[in-house]
């Protein structure tokens, strides 16, 4: 089975996330487990977590991701942001595991200025320094090459992966990967992608076309098929050997329910797998 899903809201109640995610004929979801605008993790009431925890035996959705809120940026050079940046990154952790999820997910950051090299240091000290939990999987996600960001080449992303220990992989959003100049739509820069990264070291793919062209820097989603990687190009992309025995997480613009069904079944499509 193909697992393929979309980042899934968990208003009101985290074990409602199954739920929503089910209606919408997901067989995998990404979730935020705390309010992606703040820097406080407050506390799952017991019961939600106890039927979030229920929930995953009764709906054949797997895996559950989990994804770092939008604040902490683990290369800065701001001492205090830094600091509740790791902080951050410590919660998150010990609430995927009080929840059983495998796959946390995060930003690279912005070095603010201070250089790579120092951002790649910073975000490494501070995996290496994370509150280790045996289930819990960090995955370094790749970046569009905005301004003073980090990972957006296939160097830094190996960098910082040999500079961390534990269990730690990667997560490659195909549209960040095109923003930041690599044709995913080829065969022979997959091969590149996959030699360098390895393909066992990619936990998941981020799913998302690109609003922009080749090499533009933007991180800006389109729905599948509606961007300049286009239908043809995503074709080509799930075509190679392996890619579709990766999880994929679609973080594309919202649509209707019933259009967020048809843009799944279009993926399968493509995929060959409908």
């Amino acid at each position: 089975m193909l697992r393929i899903g979309y980042h899934i809201s968990i208003a009101k109640s985290i074990d409602l996330s199954y739920d929503r995610a089910a209606e919408t004929g997901c067989t995998a979801m990404q979730i935020f487990v705390s309010n992606p605008r703040g820097w406080g993790i407050n506390p799952i009431p017991e019961e939600q977590r106890k039927s979030f925890i229920s929930k995953s035996s009764i709906f054949d959705i797997k895996p559950v991701v989990a994804h770092m809120p939008y604040l902490p940026n683990l290369a800065s050079a701001n001492p205090e942001n830094y600091k509740k940046s790791k902080e951050a990154l410590d919660e998150t952790i010990l609430m995927c595991s009080s929840l059983g999820i495998s796959y946390l997910v995060t930003h690279l950051g912005s070095h603010l200025g201070e250089g790579v090299k120092k951002g790649i240091e910073k975000i490494t000290d501070a995996i290496n320094g994370a509150e280790q939990q045996e289930s819990v999987k960090i995955l370094l996600e790749n970046t569009a090459g905005q301004t003073n960001s980090v990972g957006s080449n296939l160097d830094e992303l190996v960098e910082i992966f040999e500079g961390v220990s534990g269990k730690v992989g990667f997560c490659l959003d195909t549209c960040h990967l095109f923003a930041a100049g690599y044709d995913i739509t080829k065969h022979d820069v997959l091969d590149q992608i996959i030699n360098e990264l390895g393909f066992r070291n990619i936990g998941i793919f981020h799913l998302n076309d690109s609003k922009f062209e080749l090499g533009s820097h933007k991180d800006r989603h389109d729905n599948i098929g509606r961007g300049h990687i286009a239908t043809k190009g995503f074709k080509n992309f799930l075509a190679y050997k392996g890619i579709t025995e990766k999880p994929l997480i679609l973080e594309t613009p919202e649509l209707p329910q019933d259009v967020e069904l048809d843009e799944l079944n279009l993926v399968r499509r493509l995929a060959g797998k409908q």
